[in-house]
């Protein structure tokens, strides 16, 4: 329905008068329009293609460009962005740091990313790290930590989570964290659930004492998805399974009591659908075949009324105001 539909419906139930409808007209018709969000993605956007044209334009003309002026441009570039964010950001604060500069996000982003392939370029021609391919990925790693709470910066500390997860061998997006990490190999699980622990827990513990406490949706979201999925895929493949289990459903029940304390649809969803699974495998895996069978009709039909009811409520159970 158009809003002027909308409006004359209202006029002739008789609850706003004409002269409402005109002013909320007039109103609709000329208030602003926000291109924040479209803003922000044509920069992100151009970050990425001037960081591919770069290194395409590198590869296509490396024997003519020469690869210490490449090293140099590149580094000139990455001090730049770095110096150019420093010299124009807010002193530190536990708080949020709402600088007037928008353009220092991408700056800092783009210094971020030309430090990666500034290493990666040096450890490729020249094998500055050798075999210690760990201190290649701990170095950006700190370095993104102290630029994400310096100056604020929520995509420096993506990457720094990120880079800390690949120094122990894991995959932490939460669309990668199973198709790109090898569960098979149990050595893995133990490593995944302790660091997803500590991820959620450095979070929990952000927003507590109130330091950078914004960032605490971050580090939950990263390490609760990475520590839920290693805790299922250990409680199905390894033993002891108990000890999965409560991990799991520990983190699950975490994240259902902080839903509710945050009003967080997400962390909602994260709790119940990752308990509902390791509750559902558990149940079956301790029954019988043929109770098995029997159980699942009555199970899964209950659990479809459940969802539904789940979906109708759900702002009632986290508190949330119609």
């Amino acid at each position: 329905m158009t809003t002027h539909s909308i409006l004359n419906s209202l006029i002739n139930k008789g609850i706003i008068s004409k002269k409402q409808a005109d002013s909320m007209a007039t109103f609709e018709s000329e208030r602003a329009f926000s291109i924040h969000w479209e803003l922000r993605s044509i920069l992100y956007f151009g970050i990425l293609l001037f960081s591919s044209g770069a290194g395409i334009l590198i590869y296509e003309n490396i024997d003519t460009i020469g690869h210490q002026a490449i090293i140099a441009v590149i580094a000139g570039v990455t001090i730049g962005c770095f110096y150019y964010t420093y010299k124009n950001s807010l002193p530190y604060s536990h708080e949020q740091v709402e600088n007037p500069n928008k353009l220092i996000d991408y700056v800092l982003l783009l210094g971020c990313s030309t430090f990666l392939g500034l290493e990666g370029y040096l450890q490729y021609q020249y094998n500055l790290f050798g075999t210690r391919y760990g201190l290649a990925v701990l170095i950006p790693t700190i370095l993104f930590f102290l630029c994400a709470y310096r100056f604020d910066h929520r995509g420096a500390l993506s990457m720094a989570i990120t880079g800390l997860a690949s120094w122990l061998g894991l995959t932490i997006a939460p669309l990668s964290v199973i198709s790109d990490n090898d569960f098979s190999d149990g050595k893995l699980i133990i490593p995944a659930i302790a660091l997803g622990s500590i991820l959620t827990a450095v979070g929990w513990i952000s927003e507590e004492q109130k330091v950078k406490k914004h960032f605490a949706f971050t580090y939950m979201l990263m390490g609760g998805n990475l520590a839920c999925i290693a805790a299922q895929i250990g409680l199905i493949s390894h033993a002891p399974k108990i000890l999965y289990f409560l991990v799991g459903i520990g983190l699950c029940y975490f994240f259902i009591w902080r839903a509710r304390h945050a009003q967080s649809l997400l962390f909602l969803l994260m709790g119940t659908v990752y308990g509902y699974c390791i509750l559902t495998y558990v149940i079956f895996t301790n029954l019988g075949p043929d109770a098995a069978f029997g159980l699942g009709i009555f199970y899964f039909l209950f659990s479809s009324v459940g969802v539904i009811y789940f979906l109708l409520n759900f702002k009632k159970f986290l508190g949330i105001k119609k």
